[in-house]
């Protein structure tokens, strides 16, 4: 599993968009979420979209790998693909928040590879947000707010990309996805030395 987060501004999802196209056998998790749909934005694309009666109904039945409620609305992700994705050996990749990584990582502790993707600093997401044009002025304070909030939290991951040249953060983001398959943690060494020896 690769759980990519990272301030609304930074260019996350562009470069996730991007290293899913470079990265073979794949499973792109997507979130559900009680938000608005946004303009150009696409069901089973973008986010399942859902309500607050049916987030919090699935909530009490534990269908969710975690859930988190931002700016007001609830985030989550589904259980259900993920396990189906791992048990056909793709490497499953996320798109969740700080609250998110941390209750992946309890869970499934040893399969995660984890990368907290930021700007090279507050101004430049400052300009980014504004430069998109989507949210008001008390919007994208709060986002700042938030982000600030996230970036007291980078040390619980194990890498951290600044996405100052997009090129370059594509290609460390391709680098860290492709190494997430071969730690040693994935695999059961008693097991894989048996077989080495016997060979």
């Amino acid at each position: 599993m690769l759980v990519v987060s990272g301030p609304s501004g930074s260019g996350k999802s562009s470069l996730m968009a991007k290293m899913l196209n470079q990265i073979d056998n794949v499973y792109f998790s997507i979130s559900t979420t009680t938000r608005e749909r946004r303009d150009g934005e696409e069901e089973g694309k973008n986010y399942f979209y859902i309500t607050k009666e049916e987030f919090e109904k699935d909530i009490q039945e534990g269908l969710f790998l975690e859930w988190a409620k931002v700016h007001d609305n609830y985030y989550g992700t589904s259980l259900k693909p993920i396990l189906k994705a791992l048990s056909d050996d793709k490497l499953v990749v996320f798109d969740i928040d700080v609250q998110g990584h941390k209750i992946a990582r309890e869970k499934f502790g040893h399969l995660i590879t984890s990368v907290f993707i930021t700007t090279k600093n507050q101004k430049v997401l400052e300009q980014r947000l504004l430069k998109r044009g989507t949210d008001s002025k008390e919007t994208i304070q709060k986002r700042l707010n938030n982000a600030i909030t996230e970036m007291h939290r980078i040390d619980e991951y194990d890498y951290l990309l600044v996405n100052d040249d997009f090129n370059l953060a594509l290609e460390q983001l391709c680098a860290i996805a492709k190494s997430a398959k071969c730690k040693t943690s994935l695999i059961d060494s008693k097991k894989f030395l048996n077989y080495w020896v016997g060979v």
